[in-house]
Formats: C-alpha cells, sequence, structure tokens
C-alpha cells in the first residue's frame, strides 16, 4: 500500500471522521464503521485532506482534467481543498466548481459556485462516500446541462465496498456501469482492515478479532462478493 494511503488512514482515525462500533446507516443497514467527512472542521484537517485527494486524483488521473467539481454540500470544501493542494503540489492550475442546492437569480447568477464549466473541460467529481449513487444521478444532468464536459471520473475518500441498490456490484462500480467513467477511491475498506487489523496504532487497537468477526459478517450480507472482502 502506498505511504500516504497508510498516512490517509491514520488521518481519519485521528480525526474522527472513521468510527468502529455499532452504526444504523440511513439506508438502515447496521454497520460496525462509519464514515463522517464532516469531522473535518480544521484548517489543518482541510489542508491535509486535500492533499491526500490531490495525491489520489494525480495517482488515477494525471494532469488529464481542468476542473474538479464538488456537489453540494460537501463536496464544495472538498473540490476548494483539493483544487489548493493540487496547486501546490503539482505546480499546475485547475478550477474548482460547484452546484447551488437552489438557484441564484441576481448577482453572481445560477446554479453553479467558482468557475463557468465551459465546452471542452475536462471534469472529475469530488465526494466524501457514495454508498448508493444517488449524488452522483443528482448531480451527472446538473453537469452536462452546463456546457459540452467530459466527465474523467469521480474520486471518493473511501471504498466501503458494498452492493449498490442493483445487488451485485458495488456503488462505484454501478457508477461505472451507468455512467462510463472511472470511479476511484482513496483508500478502500480492504486497505483499512489490512493496516489497521491487529497493529497497534498510538496505544490502541482499533479493529481487534471481535470487530473483525463483526466486519466479515457484514461484509457476508452486504460485500459485492457475498463473502468477506479481507
Amino acid at each position: 500500500m502506498e505511504q500516504y494511503k497508510q498516512e490517509f488512514i491514520e488521518f481519519m482515525v485521528d480525526s474522527n471522521a472513521l468510527k468502529f462500533g455499532e452504526f444504523t446507516l440511513k439506508s438502515g443497514r447496521k454497520s460496525p464503521f462509519f464514515m463522517n467527512a464532516g469531522a473535518y472542521v480544521t484548517g489543518g484537517q482541510l489542508k491535509k485532506l486535500g492533499e491526500y485527494y490531490a495525491r489520489a486524483i494525480h495517482a488515477y488521473y494525471g494532469d488529464d482534467f481542468d476542473v474538479l467539481f464538488g456537489p453540494a454540500y460537501k463536496g464544495i470544501p472538498l473540490g476548494v481543498a483539493a483544487a489548493i493542494a493540487y496547486s501546490e503540489l503539482y505546480k499546475r492550475e485547475v478550477r474548482y466548481c460547484s452546484n447551488r442546492k437552489e438557484v441564484k437569480d441576481h448577482g453572481d447568477a445560477g446554479i453553479l459556485l467558482g468557475a463557468k464549466l465551459q465546452d471542452g473541460d475536462r471534469v472529475v467529481i469530488i465526494e466524501d462516500v457514495t454508498t448508493s449513487g444517488k449524488s452522483i444521478e443528482e448531480t451527472f444532468p446538473i453537469i452536462m446541462a452546463q456546457a459540452k464536459v467530459e466527465i474523467k471520473g469521480l474520486i471518493v475518500s473511501l471504498n466501503r465496498m458494498e452492493k449498490g441498490p442493483g445487488g451485485s456490484l458495488s456503488a462505484l462500480e454501478e457508477i461505472r456501469s451507468a455512467y462510463g467513467f472511472e470511479a476511484h477511491s482513496i483508500i478502500t475498506m480492504a486497505d483499512v482492515v489490512g493496516y489497521l487489523y491487529n497493529r497497534p496504532y498510538k496505544g490502541q487497537i482499533y479493529i481487534d478479532d471481535e470487530l473483525k468477526a463483526s466486519l466479515d459478517e457484514y461484509y457476508k450480507i452486504y460485500g459485492v462478493e457475498g463473502g468477506s472482502v479481507f
């Protein structure tokens, strides 16, 4: 596993963005872990988060894009932080763009924030996590209605590696199949388990045998392979 991925796992734990225990998700699933991008609340955290996104974006897409699009609302700070980090790390200016939930009819009017999309733009969509693809279902037509752009792909922080609404593919795989563009993550749950399972971090074991058993049971039901993915 690349060094930045290991560091990102530690960063998620340190920021309390990745928690382990018993959680009820919006979907109703009972999950032994929970990821909350809303836990990144300080300038230092957002700076680091942007750097991890930028490294993953560069690894998957290189410089083959012009715009980072962060869907409202959580995607807005992600897009801004990643655009700043990309400029600092790779010395290349990329534009950021986001949508509003409501169209503004005065001043800087329209549905977009940041850069206006232009014909020929190559766009990478940036989100925190996806379990159903619903956000892309809402975001895709908004982007395509603005200009003749090419969506290069989607980047999220964590691939939960669970079945999407279709019931056989993961949410990211369903997005690839439905929209025809790439979908990647900074890390996967397999990366998280591989790195933290019975490994002390700052004097604590976050994934012990008991939690690992809970994860295995969870993925037997919701994993894309119908069994443990670890």
